[in-house]
C-alpha cells in the first residue's frame, strides 16, 4: 500500500503509523462532560465499512500528522490531508 504524504509524497506504508479514527470528536465542556461522555469518546469506536476518515503519522519521514481518507474493504487510500486543514477541502 503506497500513502501520499501531503509534504513529502507517495510512500511505502512501511513509513507511517496509523494514529485512530479521525471522526471521534472530544468533549467540548471537559468539566461538564459526564461519565458516559468520557466513555464513549475513550472506548467505543465504529467498524466503518467503506471510506474512513484516519489520523496518520510520518514516522520515517516528515514527522507530521495528517488524515487519510482510506476504503476500509479496498485498503484504497482516497485523500489525503494535513491535520489542520478543514474537512471538505481535499486534496490528494
Amino acid at each position: 500500500m503506497q500513502i501520499i504524504c501531503p509534504w513529502c509524497g507517495e510512500r511505502s506504508y512501511e513509513e507511517f503509523r496509523y494514529g485512530g479514527d479521525a471522526t471521534v470528536v472530544r468533549p467540548t465542556a471537559s468539566e461538564a462532560a459526564d461519565d458516559d461522555a468520557w466513555h464513549e469518546y475513550i472506548f467505543v469506536r465504529d467498524n466503518p465499512y467503506g471510506p474512513h476518515e484516519e489520523w496518520w503519522y510520518h514516522a520515517y519521514g516528515c514527522h507530521q500528522w495528517f488524515r487519510v481518507r482510506r476504503d476500509t474493504v479496498t485498503y484504497e487510500i482516497l485523500s489525503t490531508v494535513p491535520a489542520n486543514h478543514r474537512s471538505g477541502d481535499r486534496q490528494a
